[in-house]
């Protein structure tokens, strides 16, 4: 089995990156490291894992899986539940420019990886962009899981909102709820939406219905 570092080197020598083993393996290790900060309790290296397990799946879904994989590594690289608005992707999205390009990446690759990572504040992709499209839908691939895994899911989510009053809390997550049911799809790509889409709203509706 592959491990998270030897993911990242792979995905990062694909998509053009010249830095040495040793600087991609130590950039990877400090991902990792963030993916594992105490705040994280949905947001972290799990979620992480997942969403890269569901883009090597889909693959052959994008051009260029490699920038979709780098994206998915440093998607929530900085994530802080406080943070307001988008400021947490945009961030992240600084965040993985600078860092592929210390790493040697193409300035392209670099400012691409940033835009799919900025793409994850709202889950809103423009005509023909699969590359952003199977980032998103691998973001989202939680709410198609199994009762027992969205439970869990929801309940990590209520725990990175803590300082959240419960009937704010309730108030906030259910506009999101709303919002994805009111989409014409969650999934974009047409293989992904006709495995999940289905499982994924009557999730959705159920976790409405308990909130309200």
């Amino acid at each position: 089995m592959t491990s998270l570092p030897e993911a990242f080197r792979a995905a990062a020598r694909g998509a053009g990156a010249t830095a040495s083993d040793a600087d991609l393996d130590s950039a990877a290790n400090y991902l990792v490291g963030r993916w594992t900060e105490p705040q994280r309790h949905y947001h972290d290296v799990t979620h992480l894992a997942a969403v890269l397990e569901v883009v090597d799946r889909f693959a052959h879904l994008a051009p260029n899986p490699d920038r979709v994989r780098l994206a998915a590594w440093l998607h929530d690289a900085v994530y802080d539940p406080r943070a307001l608005g988008d400021a947490n992707e945009r961030d992240s999205a600084e965040f993985a420019e600078g860092l592929l390009t210390s790493l040697g990446a193409p300035a392209e690759v670099a400012a691409e990886v940033a835009r799919l990572v900025s793409l994850t504040a709202g889950h809103a992709t423009g005509e023909n962009d699969p590359d952003g499209e199977l980032l998103c839908d691998a973001d989202l691939s939680i709410l198609a899981a199994d009762t027992d895994r969205y439970i869990r899911y929801t309940s990590a989510i209520r725990r990175e909102y803590a300082h959240v009053p419960d009937d704010a809390f309730r108030g906030g997550r259910s506009r999101v709820l709303t919002e994805l049911l009111n989409l014409p799809s969650i999934y974009r790509h047409a293989e992904i939406r006709g495995q999940w889409e289905d499982r994924a709203r009557t999730n959705l509706k159920a976790e409405l219905e308990e909130l309200a």
